[in-house]
Formats: structure tokens, C-alpha cells, sequence
């Protein structure tokens, strides 16, 4: 994987106006390039950050088969989005935030200011990701929190920058990428970049509460040797799979790393997905690992989407009576 490559992922249409502030050419993490010569204006700007439905795949690899941490996760994005709004004031050096909750996304902005040397002032976060739930709503509310202060103070900020900010908060989703990655939600840090996903279609349910990250991350345990060769071959497939576009493989991860993290965080209706899923010939089962969604795989390019896409939605209907339907984000091809 090479900068190149995700440079160009970033200046596709469908992400490039997600990605002006941000850029991942080689440098020291504290690095701030300008866009210009000129001295950076102050104003307001709003700036998005997609999530993620749950993960593709999610796990643990052998040991010392890749650096710094085994745990990882593909990311499955989706066009949802959070959206922040950055309002500089000359002189503050603190971050006032709205909602009041959204203490992490307080903990990045005045990180990040002092980091580049900006002015604090009021962050205004609206997100279309239901919080808790596993669709990487806490992620996108730092990623957009990050690009919105780089907008207003007029640079393009390192992703490097970004992802040590947020490792220093909690594990993270790699929704700060373009595409798909394989990413170490714990270290924060890329382990390829995959490419885009094909144009596919999630009917998600949700089977209620909600699930803090690092209380689910502190809790979960280790793994047996055999599960993490098996993770590891996924993650092959994964990589060879996504470029290709092949739906039906990527359905087949999904429903495998599933079906692998139901003895470590059981999914109620997992089962009762599964049979709908069989009963409709589609791609197969996606989850949340660390959070509460549950859904079934379509490939929207099908000729017979439409209906597949009722008939799975009849079939869901009685675990969840308002079933949603989530669109992966899906790069030119």
C-alpha cells in the first residue's frame, strides 16, 4: 500500500469533499501544510465524517504477524455521516463543545489546536449515527472534529496526526480513510488499505441498549491460535476480494466473522438473520462487534435488488418493526 494509493482514493468524487482537509503524505505526525502562502483566515466551517455498519470483519491475528497490536478490523462504510462546525475565537485556547457530551470529541479539538498552534472556540457536532450502537458514531464525531478545525485554521492536517490525537482517547474505526481498510483500532494505526466497496445495500436492525468501546474493549479477552489463523485467512480473502468488487465473498466474511464473535459477544437474533439471509439468496450477515446492529448483505448492482430488498425487509420486520436500510459509500470504478 502505497500514499500514492490513498491519495487518489482521496481525491475520488465521491470522498474528496470529505477529505480536502486531511492528507497522508510522509511526515512527521505534527506537520501542518498549508494550502497557500497566505496567513490562515479565521471563519467557520462544517466539515463530515462517514461511519461504518459495524465492521466487515473483525478479530485477532497470530502473533507477531503484524506489528505493534493483533487486534483489527475491516471497515464496512456507509453514507451516514457526522457533521461538525467550527467556530474559532481569536485569544481561547479551550474548546467548548455542544452537545455538552460529546467529551471526547472536546478532548481532540483542544488537543488538536494547541498541536497546530490554532485558536479554540465552540464546536457544534450533529451526527446522523445513533451513538452506542456500533456504527463508529464516536470516530466520526473526532474525524469531523478534526477536519473542521483544519478547514477554519486554513490547513490540511496529517492523518497520522489525527489517528495519535485519537489514540490517546479510545480504540477507533479507521472512518478517517477513504475506503475500506484493515485497521489496528487499538494502536489507531493502518494496516492496508483495501479499496472501495461495491454498491451494497445493509437491512440493519438493532437489538437495543448500547455499548461503550473502551469498557468493550477492556473486557473481551484473548483468543485460541486456530481462531486467529482464521482471522488471518479472512483478512486475505478480504484483501483480494474488495478490489475485485466480489460481492459474494465479501458476504461470506462477513457472515463468517459473525458467526466467529457469537461465542464472545452473542447477537440474539443472529440465528433468525442468518435463515433470512438463506431464505433470500443474499450476500450473507454483517454485525456490529462491539455494538448492538444486525444485518443482512444485498448487492444493490443485482437485478433482482428490488426484490430481495422487500422480501428480506418482510422477513426482518418481526425481530425489528422499523428495519433500516444503510448504503455503502462506494468509490468511482
Amino acid at each position: 500500500m502505497s500514499t500514492r494509493e490513498l491519495l487518489e482514493a482521496a481525491a475520488d468524487e465521491v470522498w474528496r469533499p470529505y477529505m480536502y482537509h486531511q492528507t497522508f503524505e510522509d511526515a512527521d505526525a505534527a506537520q501542518i501544510i498549508a494550502e497557500d502562502g497566505h496567513q490562515p483566515r479565521v471563519h467557520s466551517s462544517d466539515a463530515l465524517c462517514c461511519g461504518t455498519f459495524g465492521e466487515l470483519l473483525q478479530g485477532q491475528l497470530p502473533v507477531g504477524s503484524v506489528p505493534w497490536d493483533p487486534h483489527f478490523l475491516v471497515t464496512m462504510p456507509i453514507a451516514l455521516f457526522a457533521r461538525a462546525h467550527f467556530m474559532p475565537i481569536a485569544g481561547k485556547r479551550t474548546v467548548t463543545v455542544y452537545p455538552s457530551h460529546k467529551v471526547k470529541a472536546k478532548r481532540l479539538a483542544e488537543n488538536l489546536v494547541v498541536a497546530i498552534g490554532a485558536s479554540g472556540g465552540i464546536l457544534l457536532l450533529q451526527s446522523e449515527l445513533p451513538e452506542g450502537k456500533g456504527l463508529a458514531s464516536s470516530s466520526a464525531d473526532l474525524v469531523a472534529a478534526a477536519r473542521s478545525i483544519a478547514c477554519c485554521s486554513k490547513r490540511r492536517v496529517q492523518t497520522s496526526l489525527i489517528e495519535k490525537l485519537m489514540a490517546e482517547i479510545e480504540p477507533s474505526d479507521g472512518v478517517m480513510y477513504p475506503g475500506v481498510v484493515a485497521y489496528q483500532q487499538r494502536a489507531c494505526r493502518l494496516l492496508s488499505f483495501l479499496g472501495q466497496m461495491p454498491p451494497l445495500a445493509i437491512v440493519g436492525i438493532d437489538e437495543g441498549g448500547t455499548v461503550e468501546t473502551v469498557d468493550y474493549d477492556q473486557r473481551r479477552g484473548e483468543i485460541s491460535a486456530s481462531h486467529r489463523a482464521e482471522y488471518q485467512e479472512l483478512l486475505h480473502r478480504a484483501c483480494s476480494a474488495i478490489p475485485r468488487g466480489d460481492t459474494a465473498t465479501i458476504g461470506r466474511i462477513a457472515t463468517a466473522s459473525a458467526l466467529l464473535h457469537q461465542e464472545r459477544a452473542p447477537k440474539e437474533h443472529l440465528n433468525s438473520m442468518l435463515k433470512a439471509s438463506e431464505a433470500n439468496d443474499a450476500l450473507g450477515v454483517i454485525v456490529a462487534h462491539s455494538g448492538t446492529m444486525i444485518g443482512i448483505l444485498l448487492d444493490r448492482m443485482a437485478a433482482d435488488f428490488p426484490r430481495k430488498l422487500r422480501s428480506v425487509l418482510a422477513h426482518v420486520s418481526p425481530l425489528d418493526n422499523s428495519p433500516k436500510i444503510y448504503l455503502t459509500m462506494t468509490g468511482c470504478r
